[in-house]
């Protein structure tokens, strides 16, 4: 294994511990509030206080830190998410536990900005998509692995053991990528061009094309144990296992995403959305029969992580002068697409409509993809006039 792929490896260890913080404590609620005398739905803020501070912090950061060396950068937000995840641990109340979510939130659309943009710094350009995938596999493996097995943790020892975990392995990241992660100068754009370019028409495009089309996603899979459930007919321990399938379709199913957008961005981006506005109209159809809610639940799992590698992609091919603010922003636009997207879930079900949730994922998936015909131009002349 050479130096680059150790490098690539280490980003991807260090957004998979960062990727487990954003909802593990979403499969803890009824401890947390037990513990810290709070209801549950006020537990669940806990959940919103960090994806606030992704959207909102996450830019900030970003901007604030823009002119340092990636390096010492990398190891002062991972140890910053060690911070917030120590405090989280030791928490005396639900306050000082929301004071810790936010501390760590602040690193993460920032260190996710620097480790995609680094990975892309150490590899040929024509392996860009891969690179981007192989960190953002990180993430899928913290939704296969990192928070079920955080929450059963908690449910065995206690909602502080898995954020003292948590903090164990950020040190072990920050030890780790002192080691192997190459030093990296600051990139030379200013503030001033970090700002200008986010502002750009295409790069504001490409990151309402990610809240649009990923939130088709999540108004989907935010209810789709009890869709199931209550229409497929699965029992508890088939929908688990069907979630566990997802997820290890979403990990292969990014890592695919990556190669293929190595050989065509553009198709690749409406390749997926096409695909994903496919399966989301059929999901209400195929959940009445259980071979076919299998089916949908695989090609679902497959092509919602698909996603990642050609909009982040989008984000550095529209970006390129000063990418890091306009990558940090996307990441925050990940966040706002699975906000929108629940909440919509949300309205949908409440009115009865469970069973047609797909219909209104479909409809912000095919929004994405007539978003990427307005970022992606079509003719070489257009592609100049981006660069």
């Amino acid at each position: 294994m050479n130096r680059n792929s150790v490098s690539l490896a280490a980003l991807c260890a260090s957004v998979f511990v960062v990727g487990t913080s954003e909802y593990l404590v979403a499969g803890m609620l009824p401890e947390v509030g037990a513990d810290l005398r709070v209801p549950q739905s006020t537990a669940g803020q806990a959940v919103t206080a960090y994806a606030l501070g992704v959207v909102v912090g996450g830019p900030a950061v970003t901007l604030a830190t823009a002119r340092l060396p990636r390096k010492p950068l990398a190891l002062g937000l991972m140890t910053l998410f060690a911070a917030g995840s120590a405090l989280s641990a030791v928490a005396p109340s639900f306050t000082m536990l929301l004071v810790g979510r936010v501390i760590s939130s602040l690193s993460h659309a920032a260190f996710l900005a620097l480790a995609l943009v680094a990975a892309t710094r150490v590899v040929p350009e024509h392996r860009t998509g891969s690179a981007i995938a192989a960190v953002a596999s990180g993430f899928t493996v913290a939704a296969l692995l990192g928070v079920p097995l955080g929450s059963l943790l908690g449910h065995a020892v206690g909602w502080r053991g898995p954020f003292a975990v948590l903090t164990v392995l950020a040190l072990a990241a920050v030890a780790l990528l002192a080691l192997v992660l190459p030093p990296q100068q600051a990139l030379s754009a200013s503030l001033r061009d970090e700002l200008r370019v986010v502002r750009r028409k295409p790069v504001l495009l490409a990151v309402a094309t990610t809240a649009v089309g990923f939130s088709g996603v999540t108004v989907v899979f935010t209810y789709l144990a009890p869709l199931l459930v209550r229409v497929a007919g699965f029992s508890r321990s088939g929908v688990s296992a069907l979630l566990f399938a997802y997820g290890v379709g979403s990990f292969l199913g990014n890592l695919a995403a990556g190669k293929l957008t190595d050989r065509s961005l553009s198709a690749t981006v409406r390749g997926v959305f096409g695909g994903l506005t496919g399966v989301l109209v059929a999901m209400p159809f195929a959940a009445a029969w259980r071979p076919t809610a299998v089916l949908a639940v695989l090609v679902l799992g497959l092509l919602a992580t698909a996603t990642i590698a050609p909009l982040q992609g989008l984000i550095l091919r529209q970006a390129r002068s000063a990418p890091t603010l306009a990558v940090a922003v996307n990441v925050g636009a990940f966040n706002l697409g699975a906000a929108v997207g629940s909440a919509l879930g949300g309205v949908i079900v409440a009115v009865g409509a469970l069973r047609w949730t797909g219909l209104a994922g479909a409809v912000l998936s095919l929004g994405g993809l007539a978003l990427t015909y307005l970022v992606l131009p079509r003719t070489r002349r257009a592609a100049r006039s981006y660069t």
